[in-house]
């Protein structure tokens, strides 16, 4: 690969695999004079649709975590924003031994298939200090969860003409959906941080740590895309040393909603990496509407931040289409001179998806 020039002057960027290389990962390698942070360690291979032979997905999926391996030799912190094994592994002990791990936490603001696989991962990661799980589980908290929707008015104060009808409907099912889920949480036994020998844990949700002149900031749990995604929730951050700033969104779709593109103007980072939607998906789980919704909120977001670059990778790069899908939204960037691209194109290289 070829290494692009270094752009800001206190934050190093190194973006170590991504989709438009293959493999379904958005892992990034992000190191400053005081800290070095691998975020989502994980790599899948992918789906049968995407227009490859299988022998090359897996080899894309080899490299992919030879790449990730290599980069986790040089961290000092291990981030996770949330279970899906693109974004972590378990389980590698060197991934994760004499590391500060700051991960989503899996007691609350989690889908049961990620709760499932978070208790396997961190029973795994405990037992790298000869503890069980279970024996140091805490009690539950009983925890109240207040209507997710109040956090995000923005998009609540959209209005989508026909639509608006088939989106009251979906959103009081979706409520329904988080209900219950918000009555599991309350009952969970729950994960406990750590701080041993082996390895130390901390929940990142809404929280801050600092590292010298460092500063990783943590946003609270992001609906994974739209209005009460079943996939879950996320956690996005900043990494923000010396008035520059690398921002992480996680797997926001775009953003589609409203107020997560608002959060990232309000950061006005030097440096975005933006997952995009999932335009594979258009036709039974993205909506034209909410392909629109991640357009214009890309566009906002150009015109608003003026980063210095913005890596637009992840789930954009499983189908071929990507460009014509968001044609506007590259169109607006070349308008504004905004330095838009892939990770591959970063690196030099044409996206697989174009060329596999």
């Amino acid at each position: 690969m070829v290494i692009k020039k270094k752009i800001l002057s206190q934050i190093y960027l190194e973006p170590v695999w991504a989709d438009s290389l293959g493999a379904k990962s958005f892992c990034t390698f992000v190191r400053t004079p005081d800290v070095s942070i691998l975020i989502d360690p994980g790599v899948a291979i992918m789906h049968r649709s995407f227009p490859a032979s299988w022998e090359d997905k897996e080899k894309w999926l080899a490299e992919g975590y030879e790449a990730i391996s290599k980069a986790s030799k040089q961290a000092d912190v291990v981030v996770i924003t949330h279970y899906h094994y693109d974004h972590y592994t378990d389980f590698e002990e060197s991934f994760y031994r004499d590391r500060l791990i700051l991960a989503k936490s899996p007691n609350e603001y989690i889908n049961d298939s990620q709760r499932k696989r978070a208790l396997t991962f961190f029973s795994h990661l405990f037992a790298m200090e000869s503890l069980n799980l279970s024996e140091v589980m805490e009690p539950p908290a009983g925890s109240d969860y207040p209507n997710p929707l109040r956090k995000i008015p923005h998009a609540m104060s959209m209005k989508y003409g026909d639509y608006e009808k088939r989106k009251k409907e979906l959103l009081e099912k979706g409520m329904k959906w988080f209900l219950a889920r918000a009555n599991k949480w309350k009952g969970y036994e729950r994960i406990p941080e750590h701080n041993g020998e082996t390895f130390r844990l901390g929940f990142a949700d809404g929280r801050e740590f600092s590292f010298g002149e460092t500063v990783i900031r943590f946003t609270e749990p992001m609906f994974h895309g739209v209005e009460f995604s079943r996939v879950g929730w996320v956690v996005g951050l900043v990494v923000e040393r010396g008035g520059e700033k690398i921002l992480y969104s996680s797997d926001v779709d775009g953003p589609i909603i409203e107020d997560y593109a608002d959060w990232i103007i309000s950061e006005k980072p030097s440096i975005v990496l933006l997952d995009g939607p999932a335009t594979y998906t258009l036709g039974y789980m993205l909506n034209r509407i909410n392909l629109r919704r991640a357009v214009d909120n890309i566009i906002r977001i150009i015109d608003e931040v003026h980063p210095l670059l913005i890596l637009l990778d992840h789930h954009l790069l499983r189908e071929p289409k990507f460009r014509e899908r968001l044609k506007k939204v590259y169109e607006r960037a070349e308008i504004v001179g905004i330095d838009i691209r892939t990770v591959a194109e970063y690196y030099g290289m044409t996206p697989v998806v174009l060329s596999a």
